[in-house]
């Protein structure tokens, strides 16, 4: 039944008119894979020998042209052009009035794309790390002081997990759980979290002992979870939600306790698709919306599309992931294919255009980047075939030159740590538990000042 409304949708999207006239609506595809191609720039001539021309991009892969202006009889002229695409030409002749017409273009990868890739292997073989009889590892972190907390479990996670400070060959201490555990979170100082079903709990250790302290749920999402990273004077944090497909990174200066905002990322088509949910709606939970929005001050579409369309197979989260290095900030900007850099007081320094994202169908592009903070370093994740691959990035040009495979296949839980990569595996059809391991990669990379998180206070005003 959703998959029915959700096709009854996208035929009421494309025949949507608009309100000063007909529209000619242009979508351009990946010849190869299918796939939609966003940020296409496309230019148009009203008619040939016309020196009137009309520019814009495509937003994810659709550009919508105003009709009504055009006379009859007359030759548009297109011209789309992508940097990692053939530039195509078009012409169409405008011959009859319709509500909306459909052109599809179909975009050709250039040939530096589909060249083999370069593969490399990582540094000898994978080390165990952390292996028992007993207990399954189900999450770790990475201390900056080489320890390492596991989450561990003998049958399954979320019944009889243990806490384990492991400094690489001996337990120092261990705790367990009185609650369902979930996953370990890092924060923004470094120290680790366990997020449980019930509780959260924050983790400490002196350097021999294990000891949790209970953190109020909602405090930890609201003061902690949003805080990204931090320097010695500013605070980097965002107000991203789940279950609404935009939000904003921010910056503040703990001097003065001024803050600015950064960027605005947003997913454009899955924001017009969270707000139609609206139009599907009973009449009763329109209702709801409504007082709702009357309450509260936002837009009854809101409440539907976090309440329904996320709950359904075509919602994804919007990804568009932080890194701090030194004194530069980088936001991966992926709905809008660029990387931009900004300074530490949010000034931005540079905008590079990214297109390793691109034909996730072939390349296996996982929405999981990853910075090594010892070294700096940051790893586009790609799995294909059951195989991992990580993929150096270059922040000056935002490619991917070459992938480091590792050893196994489907693992899980990859961290990179001080130029080594570590990761959960247990061999297919085995009885052995899930081991910890680590690969050094094929890199030499100098250290950055790179910190595990400045200490710091937040005055919640409480």
């Amino acid at each position: 039944m959703n998959k029915m409304r959700f096709f009854l949708f996208l035929l009421l999207v494309c025949c949507t008119v608009h309100v000063n006239g007909q529209i000619l609506r242009l979508t351009c595809v990946d010849k190869r894979t299918g796939d939609l191609v966003s940020n296409v720039a496309i230019t148009m001539t009203p008619f040939l020998g016309g020196d009137s021309i009309v520019y814009q991009k495509s937003v994810n892969g659709i550009a919508d042209y105003p009709l009504d202006k055009i006379d009859l009889g007359k030759t548009l002229n297109f011209e789309f052009r992508h940097a990692i695409y053939q530039t195509a030409q078009l012409e169409f002749y405008f011959k009859e009035r319709k509500d909306t017409i459909h052109l599809e273009v179909l975009l050709i990868p250039m040939r530096i794309q589909t060249s083999k890739e370069v593969i490399v292997k990582s540094v000898g073989v994978p080390d165990t790390v952390f292996g028992s009889k007993r207990l399954s590892v189900g999450d770790f972190e990475l201390q900056a002081n080489g320890d390492i907390i596991l989450l561990a479990y003998p049958k399954q996670l979320q019944k009889g997990s243990e806490l384990l400070l492991y400094d690489g060959s001996v337990t120092k201490s261990s705790v367990l759980l009185n609650d369902q555990a979930i996953e370990l979170k890092r924060d923004f100082r470094g120290n680790a979290h366990v997020i449980c079903k019930e509780h959260v709990y924050g983790v400490y250790s002196d350097g021999d002992q294990i000891e949790l302290g209970q953190i109020p749920k909602d405090y930890y999402f609201k003061y902690i979870e949003p805080i990204v990273d931090t320097n010695t004077s500013k605070i980097f944090f965002s107000d991203f939600s789940k279950i609404y497909p935009a939000f904003d990174y921010y910056v503040y200066d703990k001097l003065d306790s001024s803050y600015k905002s950064i960027v605005n990322i947003k997913d454009d088509l899955m924001m017009e698709l969270y707000r139609a949910e609206y139009k599907w709606m009973d009449v009763r939970t329109k209702l709801w919306a409504k007082n709702k929005e009357m309450e509260t001050g936002i837009d009854a579409e809101i409440y539907i599309g976090a309440n329904y369309f996320t709950q359904t197979i075509y919602y994804k989260e919007v990804y568009a992931p932080m890194f701090h290095r030194n004194d530069s900030i980088f936001i991966f900007n992926y709905p809008k294919d660029v990387l931009l850099i900004y300074n530490i007081e949010g000034k931005r320094l540079d905008s590079i255009p990214i297109y390793h994202h691109y034909q996730a169908k072939e390349t296996g592009w996982r929405r999981n980047v990853l910075q090594d903070r010892v070294t700096g370093s940051i790893y586009a994740t790609y799995e294909k075939d059951g195989s991992c691959y990580l993929g150096l990035l270059n922040i000056k040009t935002g490619e991917i030159t070459e992938k480091v495979k590792l050893t196994f296949r489907y693992v899980d839980k990859i961290r990179v740590h001080n130029n080594y990569v570590y990761y959960i595996y247990r061999p297919f059809e085995s009885i052995q538990k899930k081991f910890l391991y680590k690969e050094k990669l094929p890199y030499q990379f100098k250290g950055v000042d790179k910190n595990y998180g400045t200490k710091i206070s937040i005055d919640t005003g409480k």
